[in-house]
Formats: structure tokens, C-alpha cells, sequence
């Protein structure tokens, strides 16, 4: 008699035990899943502020032409830059459009320099003022992915969760990272 109730008790021991790994197993797969929407959410907001950027450029092709028609070479890379950020699907494909889109738009800048009247015409200083802004609202939207990106990383390295993103083939995010143009500190000058 009571070597059944120790069998019991052992059974039951070891079925709540199993219950545990399962719902452990379970609960930590889940907020995986849930990491990785976040994660996949914040890449697609930046995605939207980069194309609304990159939306703002026909508008301010077309004002410079207006001064400037013989640039061809800066509209043109600015044209294939845009469709290469319409075109990037990966972390790394936007980092690399967004690149040639910034390098781009600094040659426009440049442009505008030898046109004064162009850096006083109204509509250029509003499309600026948007670029800025739009600017900012990746930079931000970049930042939150790169922690989100951090955190969902650091969950799926570390143990015993890792053997339940090993299970579930859940892969690292890539990060945002800075193109190398914007290592370059820009130049001032005031003549």
C-alpha cells in the first residue's frame, strides 16, 4: 500500500514537472513570436518614413531643375537610389538604399549651393524643412528598432530560451547602422 502511494506521488511529482517544462517551453516560444512581430513592426515603420522620405525627392528634384537643369548626373542617382529603397526588402538592402539615397541627396545639396536663388526660393526651404523632418522621424524610428533588435537578439542567445529559438529557428535581426557618408563631419562655410 504504500509503496502505490509513493509510485503516486513520484507519477505525480513528475507530471507536474513536465507540465512545468511544457508551459515554460510554450510561454518562452510564444513571447519569442511576440519579439519578433515587435521587431518585424519597427522595421516596417522605418521603411515607411524612409519612402516618405524618399517621396519628398521628385518634389525637390523638380524645384532644383527648375534652376538647374543641367545636373543630370545628381537627378539621376537620385532616381536610382529612390528605386532602390522601393525595391529593399532586408535590413541590409535599406541600409545600403538609404546610403546612396543620403550620398545623393548631400550631392544635391552641394548643387544648391551654386544657386542662390534657389536656396531662397520658398517651396526648396519647405521641402528642406520636410527632409529635416522626415529625417529625424527615421532616425528615431532606427533607434527603436536597433533596441527592439537588440533585446529580441539577446533573448534568443540566452539560456535556456536559446534552445527554444534553436527549436523554432528564430534568426538574429540585423541593425541599422549609419552609412559611411555620415561619418563625414559636413562643412560649413558662411561665404
Amino acid at each position: 500500500m504504500k509503496s502505490k502511494k509513493t509510485l503516486f506521488i513520484v507519477l505525480a511529482v513528475v507530471a507536474l514537472v513536465l507540465i512545468a517544462v511544457v508551459g515554460w517551453g510554450v510561454s518562452s516560444y510564444n513571447g519569442l513570436v511576440s519579439t519578433r512581430e515587435e521587431v518585424t513592426a519597427a522595421q516596417a515603420n522605418v521603411e515607411v518614413y524612409m519612402q516618405r522620405r524618399a517621396d519628398l525627392v521628385p518634389n525637390l528634384v523638380n524645384t532644383v531643375q527648375a534652376y538647374a537643369d543641367h545636373e543630370e548626373e545628381v537627378f539621376t542617382a537620385l532616381a536610382d537610389a529612390r528605386a532602390a529603397l522601393s525595391g529593399a526588402n532586408t535590413v541590409d538592402e535599406l541600409n545600403a538604399a538609404n546610403g546612396a539615397l543620403d550620398s545623393a541627396l548631400s550631392r544635391l545639396l552641394v548643387v544648391v549651393e551654386n544657386y542662390p536663388e534657389l536656396k531662397s526660393n520658398e517651396n526648396f526651404l519647405n521641402l528642406q524643412d520636410e527632409l529635416a523632418g522626415s529625417e529625424n522621424r527615421i532616425a528615431q524610428a532606427r533607434n527603436k528598432y536597433n533596441e527592439m533588435a537588440r533585446d529580441y537578439n539577446t533573448r534568443i542567445q540566452r539560456f535556456p530560451t536559446s534552445i527554444i529559438a534553436g527549436i523554432g529557428n528564430f534568426e538574429a535581426s540585423a541593425y541599422f547602422e549609419a552609412s559611411a557618408e555620415s561619418q563625414t563631419v559636413p562643412q560649413v562655410n558662411f561665404d
